[in-house]
């Protein structure tokens, strides 16, 4: 334990981060039914007198031509209408953030050649809107991973639903029976558990359909079918109703088809040549992969490479988990030079992956963009904070209070609050504008944003600047099916991501889905180990912006022996939040 709270100390030493602000008050409890929001200034300005305006069109005037005298005659590559575009809107607002769209170059929609052209927009607003949202513009994704997406969204209109392709796909299914070379493969993704859950899910298998080469099918249950758009161009993504494994959403552990125990019981065997037609036609139509929190050993045998080869030749996988299991693709030794080409930066797999295929759809497309216009917008600075209770001593406890204020406190992301009203400073100038920040928290009770909502209310902040607090939902425990729960909860995890910084509880998917869409490296707030204690340190700048596998495989398959797979490759490292987790980190910049 000494050494785990060393570990935390070292790794709460990050640089601290100078981050931006906003004002507006929100009705306490409710999603905004705006659509816009009014135009906040904390003081009146005093009007302009007409020959500063004069003056300051002309100045603009000239700045505008310059500008366009650059562009036509250098030869940027960029075509002036762009240039022009991106040049006016910072003159109409000179050094005011306050206004939205505040971006001072035209978004890039297609973010940098990740997402695929040729789809209706209107359809799914959010695909290529989002860029506007956004201050971060993310990272690059890799040529390499650019083509491979192209050649993938190609395979999925060969073979998915409503092709020649996947009927004869079923009825080979249907018989029971392998064929030597099968035209297409096919991985089907069970949707369950919590949404943050089935988002790490579902990036997890497309990865691991990307990597072998097979159609993603994912099972539409849960709302997956009303939440995200589809991601590929000319075809669907959602398993068909008339899918003839008709248990498939019941398969667990004990399945007989699962891999894992048809390797137990020699029903498959991982050390044998499948390469001839007649090897491969003993083996079974489909199996089920069952990569849930409770796997047994067998099942882990998944992440070698003696085992990929086997599972190459079955025609259909199922797979179940609710993990985030690409740190373990990292460990089969078959797939990592293809990884390395598609991913030269290590921490952002789940960055690219997540935004290519998670577009909310517009009816929660509508909640993002008018709680992001109303309260949002205008700040200088967006700090996220999400609160996870896992247990009931948690959901209204001064220690967790305690240990969010001391956390956003000593790393600097918010100012602390003077004792007393006379220590407050005199107020503003008139017309000066009052450096603020506005606070997003996300949780499902409603007790920690009144308390630090009140804080701010009721004491003046040592730095002078203001701070507001909102919440756009609280429906106090988490409600599995319920419509209106999933749409908030995919819509603040989308909210949170389009924060300045990120502040997050350890263990949590629905924090790293965020920080991942978001690209931020969030600072997490460590799990208490007791009711009455706050964590020394209570949070720590984490070692990449990547979720953490919360059950990883403890196998060396080249030697065949137990190992700690957190110190076997320099870019699998161990989780801050989950000691005995693996993590994608950046062997350039981790120097844990």
């Amino acid at each position: 334990m000494a050494a785990q709270m060393q570990q935390r100390k070292s790794a709460a030493q990050g640089a601290e981060q100078e981050i931006p602000v906003s004002q507006p008050a929100m009705a306490r409890h409710s999603w905004p039914d705006a659509e816009g929001a009014p135009e906040h200034s904390p003081m009146p300005r005093k009007k302009k007198p007409q020959a500063a305006k004069r003056w300051s069109s002309a100045v603009n005037v000239v700045l505008v031509a310059f500008f366009m005298f650059v562009v036509v005659f250098a030869g940027g590559g960029v075509s002036p209408s762009v240039w022009f575009a991106a040049v006016k809107a910072p003159l109409r607002r000179g050094s005011d953030h306050g206004s939205f769209p505040y971006e001072r170059s035209a978004p890039d929609k297609l973010l940098g050649g990740l997402l695929p052209q040729g789809f209706d927009e209107k359809s799914c607003r959010s695909r290529y809107e989002s860029s506007m949202y956004r201050r971060n513009p993310g990272r690059q994704p890799s040529p390499h991973l650019i083509a491979k997406l192209r050649k993938h969204e190609e395979l999925q209109r060969r073979c998915g639903p409503n092709t020649d392709a996947y009927s004869r796909a079923i009825q080979q299914l249907r018989s029971g029976k392998s064929v030597g070379s099968p035209e297409c493969k096919y991985l089907v993704s069970i949707s369950y558990r919590g949404l943050g859950n089935r988002i790490l899910a579902a990036v997890s298998a497309f990865l691991y359909a990307v990597l072998t080469d097979r159609v993603l099918l994912i099972d539409p249950s849960n709302e997956m079918d009303e939440l995200f758009c589809e991601p590929f161009p000319g075809t669907t993504w959602l398993l068909p109703p008339d899918f003839p494994v008709s248990s498939y959403t019941n398969f667990s552990i004990d399945t007989p088809e699962s891999y894992g125990n048809m390797l137990k019981n020699k029903v498959l065997r991982n050390d044998v040549d499948v390469s001839s037609t007649t090897a491969t036609q003993q083996l079974p139509a489909f199996a089920y992969l069952h990569l849930d929190h409770d796997y047994g050993d067998e099942d882990k045998m998944f992440f070698c490479a003696d085992d990929q080869r086997l599972l190459s030749n079955v025609p259909w996988l199922v797979m179940r988990t609710d993990l985030y299991t690409v740190p373990g693709l990292f460990l089969v030794t078959s797939f990592q030079e293809q990884l390395d080409a598609l991913f030269p930066e290590r921490d952002a797999v789940f960055h690219h992956l997540g935004r290519y295929l998670f577009h909310p759809t517009n009816r929660v497309w509508g909640l993002v963009t008018r709680y992001y216009r109303a309260y949002l917008a205008r700040a200088g600075l967006r700090l996220g904070v999400q609160v996870r209770a896992f247990d009931d001593w948690q959901a209204k406890s001064p220690h967790v209070l305690q240990q969010i204020t001391s956390c956003v406190w000593k790393e600097k992301l918010l100012p602390e609050l003077l004792a007393t009203a006379e220590e407050e400073h005199t107020a503003p100038t008139p017309g000066a504008v009052a450096k603020s920040t506005t606070v997003l928290i996300t949780s499902l009770r409603a007790w920690y944003y009144e308390q630090i909502k009140g804080m701010y209310w009721e004491q003046a902040t040592a730095t002078g600047e203001d701070v507001s607090v909102h919440q756009p939902s609280h429906d106090e425990y988490q409600q599995f099916g319920a419509k209106s729960h999933e749409d908030k909860a995919w819509a603040e995890m989308y909210l949170l991501s389009l924060c300045d910084a990120l502040v997050t509880s350890g263990w949590s998917t629905f924090g790293y889905v965020a920080q991942g869409l978001g690209g931020m490296t969030p600072w997490v707030m460590y799990r208490p180990l007791n009711i009455t204690e706050v964590p020394d340190p209570p949070c720590g700048r984490d070692v990449s912006m990547e979720p953490c596998f919360h059950s990883p495989p403890v196998y060396d398959c080249k030697l065949k022996r137990g190992a700690d797979t957190g110190k076997m490759l320099p870019l699998v490292r161990h989780c801050e939040d989950v000691s005995w987790g693996l993590k994608l980190v950046d062997p350039k910049m981790y120097k844990g």
